[in-house]
Parts: C-alpha cells; sequence; structure tokens
C-alpha cells in the first residue's frame, strides 16, 4: 500500500490558490535535484531486497519477512544516536556521508553478486545501514532547509518534494519491474545506489558558508564557551551523546500539545497503513487472483492522486488555514482503507482499489507537506535534528512492531480480516487531531510561530 510520508516537486503556486512557479534560489535548487535523482532510484529499486531474497537466495516467507521488519527497527535503533549527532554538526556535511553511506552499502550488493559471495545476512546488515542513514539524512536535510528558506517558502518547498514523491511512484516501480525482467533484480539496486552518489553530488554543488551550530543551555546542552582544565584551553561546545540529547528530540514533541497529537496520529495512521501492505499483497495476488501487472498498476495509477494533492496543499491552505486542511485532509485519509476488506475478484476488484488508494493517496499529498512545514515552523532551529529524528525513528518501530502483530493476526483470522480491523481501528485517529491552536508561547522549547495549524 503506498506510504504516507515523504516529500517534494513542482507545487502550485500564486496567491489564494492561483497556479504559478515560485523561484526558491539556486541552493534550493540543488537540494531539490538531490531529492529528485534520489527518489527516482529509490523507486526505480522499489521491492528490489525481497525479489533478491527469494529469486537469487531463494529464502522463505519468515526470511523475507525479517529482511523488512528487522532491517527497519534495528535501523531505527542504530539511527537514535544520530539525532544528537547531526543536531551540533553542519547538515550539508552530514548528508552527503549518509549518500555516501547509502551508495557504499547498496553498491556491495551488485559486487558481492557478482562475485558469487552474495548472502542474507549482507542483505539485513545493508537494509539496516540503509534504514539508519535515510534517518540521519532526513533529519540534517530537514534542519537545513529550516534554516535555508524563510517560513513563507517552506510550504511551497515541501510541497515539491511530496509531489516529486508521488511522481517517482508513478514512474519508478513499473521501470524496475522493466528492468528486472531484463537484467535482474541486481542491477535496480546498482542504480539505486548510484542515484545515491548523485544526490551526494549535488549537495555539495549547494556551496555556500554554515555556521557550526553551538550547544545552546536553553535546550538542556552546553553553551559555546572555553575553560581550563589542567593548565589546557579546551573548548566546552564540542557535541557529545549524552543521554539527555538522545531523549531531547522526544522530550520537544511530547512538550507540545499540538505536536504531540500530531505525532501520536501520523504514527498510528501511517504504522496501520502499512501493516496492511504484506496482506493486501497475499489478498489481491494469492486469494483473489490479481495478476502482477494488475497489482502493480492498482498501486502505482493512485500515486497521480498524491502529485494532485501536493499541487493543492498551498492553495487549500491559504483560502481555509492550515487548521481546516489539518483537519479534514488529516479525518479524510484515514477513511479510505477500510473499503480494501470489500475487495472482489475481477476487474470491480481492481477499479475499487484505485478508488480507495486514489482518495488515500490524494489526501495523504494535502496533509504531509502542511504537517511537515508546521513541524518545522513550530520546533526551534537548535532542536530540529533532534526532533526530526526521534519523529522517523518512532515511525520505523512503530511500523515494524504493527506489521509483525498484523501478520500474527492475519494468520489466526484471514488477511481479509486483518485488513477490516486495521481499516477500522484507523477511522479512531482523527480524534489524536489537534481540534485548536494553543495560543502563542505555549510549547516548551518550540517556537510558537504565527500561523494557524499545520504541518507534515
Amino acid at each position: 500500500m503506498p506510504v504516507v510520508n515523504i516529500w517534494l516537486s513542482g507545487s502550485a503556486r500564486g496567491g489564494a490558490g492561483v497556479a504559478g512557479r515560485r523561484a526558491l534560489g539556486r541552493r534550493f535548487g540543488w537540494l531539490y535535484a538531490a531529492y529528485v535523482v534520489s527518489s527516482y532510484g529509490t523507486s526505480l529499486g522499489f521491492g528490489a531486497f525481497p525479489l533478491i531474497a527469494v529469486l537469487v537466495l531463494h529464502a522463505g516467507p519468515a526470511q523475507v519477512s525479517a529482511l523488512s521488519a528487522v532491517g527497519l527497527a534495528v535501523g531505527a535503533v542504530l539511527a537514535v544516536p544520530l539525532g544528537p549527532w547531526v543536531e551540533f554538526r553542519r547538515k550539508r556535511p552530514v548528508m552527503v556521508a549518509m549518500d555516501l553511506t547509502r551508495f557504499a552499502a547498496l553498491l556491495s550488493i551488485p559486487v558481492a553478486f557478482a562475485f558469487g559471495l552474495l548472502g542474507f545476512a549482507q542483505l539485513l546488515v545493508v537494509s539496516v545501514v540503509v534504514t539508519a542513514a535515510k534517518i540521519a539524512f532526513n533529519a540534517a536535510s530537514g534542519a537545513y532547509l529550516k534554516a535555508l528558506l524563510p517560513p513563507e517558502d517552506r510550504l511551497v518547498a515541501n510541497s515539491r518534494f511530496e509531489s516529486t514523491t508521488w511522481s517517482a511512484i508513478v514512474v519508478g516501480p513499473p521501470l524496475g519491474g522493466a528492468a528486472v525482467g531484463m537484467f535482474g533484480p541486481v542491477v535496480t539496486v546498482a542504480a539505486d545506489a548510484v542515484s545515491y552518489l548523485l544526490s551526494a553530488l549535488c549537495v555539495r554543488a549547494i556551496g555556500g558558508g554554515e555556521p557550526r551550530p553551538a550547544r545552546a543551555e536553553a535546550s538542556g546542552s552546553r553553551a559555546a564557551a572555553f575553560r581550563s582544565r589542567a593548565g589546557r584551553t579546551v573548548r566546552a561546545d564540542v557535541p557529545g551523546s549524552r543521554a539527555g540529547d538522545l531523549l531531547e528530540g522526544w522530550r520537544r514533541i511530547l512538550a507540545h500539545r499540538t505536536l504531540r497529537r500530531l505525532f501520536l496520529n501520523a504514527i498510528l495512521v501511517n504504522g496501520l497503513i502499512m501493516a496492511t501492505e504484506p496482506l493486501l499483497a497475499v489478498l489481491l495476488l494469492g486469494h483473489l487472483g490479481f495478476a502482477p501487472w494488475q497489482y502493480g498498476l492498482a498501486f502505482a495509477l493512485p500515486c497521480v492522486g498524491g502529485l494532485v494533492g501536493a499541487r493543492l496543499a498551498r492553495g487549500l491552505v491559504a483560502r481555509f488555514g492550515q487548521r481546516g486542511v489539518m483537519l479534514t485532509a488529516g479525518a479524510l485519509r484515514a477513511c479510505w482503507p477500510v473499503g480494501l476488506a470489500f475487495v472482489q475478484p475481477g476487474v470491480p476488484g481492481m477499479v475499487l482499489v484505485i478508488a480507495v488508494q486514489f482518495g488515500l493517496v490524494t489526501c495523504c499529498g494535502v496533509f504531509n507537506p502542511v504537517l511537515a512545514t508546521y513541524r518545522l515552523d513550530h520546533t526551534d532551529p537548535d532542536g530540529v535534528a533532534r526532533t526530526l529524528s526521534a519523529w522517523s525513528v518512532s515511525g520505523s518501530l512503530a511500523i515494524a512492531a504493527l506489521t509483525a502483530v498484523w501478520g500474527l493476526l492475519a494468520a489466526v483470522t484471514s488477511p481479509r480480516t486483518a485488513i477490516a480491523t486495521a481499516g477500522v481501528l484507523l477511522l479512531a485517529t482523527p480524534f489524536l487531531l489537534p481540534r485548536r491552536e494553543r495560543a502563542a508561547g505555549g510549547g516548551t522549547g518550540l517556537a510558537s510561530g504565527t500561523q494557524g495549524l499545520v504541518h507534515r
């Protein structure tokens, strides 16, 4: 089932709902180019790991499930100390390092395959490394974007990221499937690896100076200072990974009433949607006899809705306000998945899947960039990386845990029952959305902001 988070691409602009392009500067252009190439590379290699596990390594269902769940969970846990590490370093070098890490990790797969050394353990390790590096990269890029653009341009940027994500999903998997058929599953992993190398070059090309972040006493960190010890002068702003820093991201989220509710809502919605993804594959491909091309089309075609939603986001916010868009799009995105429990064989079933997915993805395309912008606007500059890291780590762990639980539920009952259960639970998640914005100055460690409510 198509996911509900990410970023970027050509967005609708102009006054209140009037479409138009807005230049965000050369430096953002290079950042955006980095996102485009990595997004299309990732989409091209979508599903490559399970295919390699099954077709090359002849892995069973348990190993394939472990490859997804364990890689996601362990990678998220390893990313926990990366939040403070990213926070107190220049963001562009971190982004380049994480891209190069993913490039090297992914490239090791086709190299090992060429020498006949590829094993399941290597796939698992690469999955863990890529997950941890992705979380660190997203934390650094979010913090960099906040410093790069003024508040009035952030929704534009996030909408472009969001629409790029969905357009990549429309184009990438079909092309990747064709490439797998012609050249084998390893070639798409190589293409994905190269995309991260190109992304690193684009980030490097951004140029410009970037001051080294200093710890601030207000956030519970040491202030930049010099002190004498044993006759030597020692800087006190050298970054460290103290226990307080590790938990700072969660503290900031939970201390802010609106962010707390948005966080819980996003964790549950994304987790429940992704938990049913493998079950839906079993239901459609196994029980209902959908052909693989029909399955791919049923999930690629609705992603056009994500592109439409992302382009509409800014105009809707200008007309109805952040709070109105957040509540409406956030509630609507939870109403669609329950319809998948009623899918039947044949053309009617395929039409139902496409309709449900189109509605879900369109709502997500509107909701995600608005939520992302709100989160950036309402987080202090010295805590963006830790906040985004904590958010991503929690999301990954929730998806891994719920995927495992729903797999057991489907084994005890049936895939259709498990999908229906997730859909019914999703109907309750809009109650977690904030009904009204707290007055300015209400959040601990977070900027009060002057906007209404919303961010992705």
